[in-house]
Order: C-alpha cells, then structure tokens, then sequence
C-alpha cells in the first residue's frame, strides 16, 4: 500500500532543497499560463468589439417590401402568344409604394411568437440636408428611439446627445457625425430637409450619431417614425421595414423563410446579411484559438525540459530511494507528485498574472475617431479561459513528470552507486 504522507513529504524535500530549479520549473508554467490568459482575453474581446460594431446594429430579421419588375409580363397575358417565346427588353417594374401592406398587424403577430424578442417599426427615405448653401444627400430612417437603445443599442453610438431627447422633442434629429462635421452643425442647431417628393421642413439637433463606419456616418441620420410621417405626408399606418429582434439567433434563417411565404414580403436573416463578416469572424476565431494552443504548447515542452533535468540531476537520490526499499512505482509517484505540485503552484500564478496583465490591457485608452464609445481596449475575461488555463497546467505537467518519471522507475541503483 502507498504511504502518500511519506512521498508526499519526499517530494516536498526535493522540490526545497532545488529551489531553484523549482522556481524556474515553476515559473515556466506562470508565465505560459499568464501569457495565454491575457492573450486570448484580448483578442477574444477584439474580436467581440469588431462584431458587435456590425451585428448589433444589424435585426436578426429584417423585413421589407422588395420592388421588382413583375415576373409575368402584359404579352404573357394575351391568349394568342401562349405557345410563342416572347421576349420582352427594359422591363421596368410598376408604380407602387414602398410602405409595407398592413405592417402594424403584422408587427403585432411577431410580438405574439415566442421566439420574438422585439419587432420595431422604420422609415426608410432619402432627403437632403440643407444649411444655407450646403447641401448634402443622405438618409433619414424614422424609429422609436428608446426601443432601438434597448433592443439595437442606439445609445453605444450617440457620442452627443441621448435616444431619450429624441423621442422627447418633437421635429427633432439624431444627425451622422460625418453631416454634422461637414455642415458645421451641433446640438441645438437647426437643419432643414427635403425629401426627394419636394418640400423644406426643419429639423432641431437634439444629439450627433457615430457608427463607426465613417460612409455611414457621412449620409445617415434618424428621427422619429412620427416625424418622418408627417415630413413624407403619409399616414400613421406607413412602414417602410420591420426589424426583428429574437431571443436565439439561429433561428433567424427559418423564420425568415416562413415570414416570405406567409406575408409575400422579403425578409433577410442576419447570418444571410452578413455572410462575408461572419466568414472574416470565424477567421480570426480561428487564428486566436491557433495562436493560443501554440503558446501552451511551447510552455509544455518547456516544463517537460525542466522536469526532466530536474530528474536526471536525482538519480543519487533516485537510487538511495530504491536502496533503502522503495519500489519503482514510489518513486515515479514521488517525481510526479512534484510535477503536480509545480503544475499547481505555477498554474495558479499564472491565472493571477494573467488577470492582473489582462486588467492592465483593459485600462490602456484606446482612442479612435471611428468608435468614440470605447475609451479602452477591448477585454474578454471568459471564466472558460482560466479553467482551461489551469487545465492545460495540471494535464502539461502531470505528461511532463509522468514521462521522465517512468524512465526513474526502471533505474538500477546498483548502477548508479557504482558510478559512483
């Protein structure tokens, strides 16, 4: 039967009387684990901040009426060129409006389904911006401005001003940073806006919004659905998109589809919308998790080195042990107890390294014309990250003294004392 109590005070014994050798073996596992927890912290939560800079300013489901030229044309109507190969050149597609056909139920059979978070109304129309001789073409979107700060986040991109003084102040606008550098404007300024139908109407500056994409920036602003109601002179029923928030994402594709057939409507889902940026984020994920897995893996072979210098510079030790009547399999207990022990010492520094390293990163200001909402760098302090840290150090170390410790087993101590 193992006595743990006398191998557990054997390895203790040689892990002192090597201190240095157990610093440095230690301080191996520290600094691999301290390095990979504030690396991966970082650019985990770059890449958060890149997607969401996109994705939460984007409806999971976003619907609208599509205008298109009409797939049967007035000639395929005609009895008598039933059986002919009509061709028809510049189809063009028929007057109509661009406004969503009963959008206020539709609105209202969306809040009922349970898989729906929100469904917010917008009105979508291009105007110019008029301040004395400047004029500048863009878009105005008309949205109930405190339900976009809950549901989209609005407020992470109003840099002056507030959603709430939108919807508070009536014939009031939230401009683009880029149209209000370029006319000269701020808050409590005055702009005018002409829609392309014709007609002047002012608009108050109640605060100034930055997306972070400066083309963005350069042409659109927001006001409220009501105020773009009566600057269009449409009803209180006009609608010209619905955008849908849900409470799993994935489900966005298959309701999206189900939305096209039950309302004849185009409906985009997110992941449809926005392909190419889900591609270029599943690359960097994958470029993060690759670079990380090589840092602990360098760390794992430098703590295997150690550990195995550090058993080979026993084998007096080594052969003592198995003189005095110590089997094979107590010392190999013996060296891997001191493999854990340094695995866990120096996996638990490294977890406090790595957290007090990746609280200094989070401090650094990070100051960018295109995102003014974020004053320091990015940090993503995932508790996944520190279990799997410490993991790596235990499994790392556990491998590192397992192997050179099998080789201590089998050693004959008649051999080495004969050496001597």
């Amino acid at each position: 039967m193992t006595n743990w109590s006398l191998i557990l005070s054997i390895a203790k014994t040689h892990l002192l009387t090597k201190l240095r050798q157990t610093s440095v073996a230690a301080l191996g596992v520290t600094f691999g684990i301290g390095a990979y927890i504030s690396l991966v912290s970082f650019m985990t939560g770059l890449n958060a901040m890149l997607d969401d800079l996109i994705l939460n300013q984007t409806p999971h489901i976003h619907i609208y009426n599509e205008i298109k030229p009409s797939v049967q044309q007035p000639v395929d109507l005609y009895d008598q060129f039933n059986n002919s190969f009509n061709i028809v050149h510049s189809i063009k597609p028929k007057v109509t409006q661009k406004k969503i056909h009963d959008a206020l139920p539709i609105m209202a059979f969306l809040k009922k389904d349970k898989n729906v978070k929100a469904a917010l109304p917008q009105i979508k129309t291009q105007i110019f911006y008029i301040a004395g001789s400047i004029e500048i073409g863009g878009n105005l979107t008309g949205i109930e401005p405190l339900s976009e700060a809950q549901y989209f986040n609005l407020g992470d991109y109003i840099i002056e001003g507030s959603a709430k003084a939108l919807e508070n102040t009536d014939n009031a606008i939230l401009l683009g940073a880029g149209i209000a550098e370029r006319m000269s404007l701020q808050i409590g300024d005055r702009v005018q806006v002409s829609p392309i139908e014709g007609g002047l109407f002012t608009l108050k500056v109640v605060g100034i919004y930055q997306s972070g994409v400066a083309d963005i920036d350069a042409i659109q602003s927001f006001t409220t659905t009501k105020t773009i109601q009566r600057i269009l002179g449409k009803p209180n029923n006009y609608i010209t998109d619905i955008n849908v928030k849900l409470h799993d994402i994935e489900k966005a594709l298959p309701m999206a589809e189900n939305i096209e057939k039950q309302f004849n409507l185009r409906a985009i889902d997110i992941k449809t919308a926005n392909a190419q940026f889900e591609t270029g984020t599943t690359i960097r994920n994958l470029i993060t998790y690759a670079v990380s897995f090589a840092l602990l893996i360098v760390a794992g072979f430098g703590i295997y080195n150690i550990l195995n210098m550090l058993i080979y510079e026993k084998m007096n030790d080594i052969a003592i042990l198995k003189a005095t009547g110590f089997s094979g399999r107590d010392v190999q207990f013996i060296f891997m107890s001191q493999a854990v022990i340094i695995g866990l010492v120096g996996g638990l520094l490294g977890l406090l390294i790595g957290w007090v390293l990746a609280k200094i990163i989070d401090t650094i200001p990070f100051n960018t014309e295109a995102l003014p909402t974020i004053e320091t760098y990015p940090i993503n302090l995932n508790p996944w990250f520190f279990v799997i840290g410490f993991s790596f150090a235990l499994a790392s170390t556990f491998l590192a003294g397992y192997l050179p410790s099998k080789k201590a087993k089998k050693i004959d101590p008649v051999k080495i004392i004969r050496g001597q």
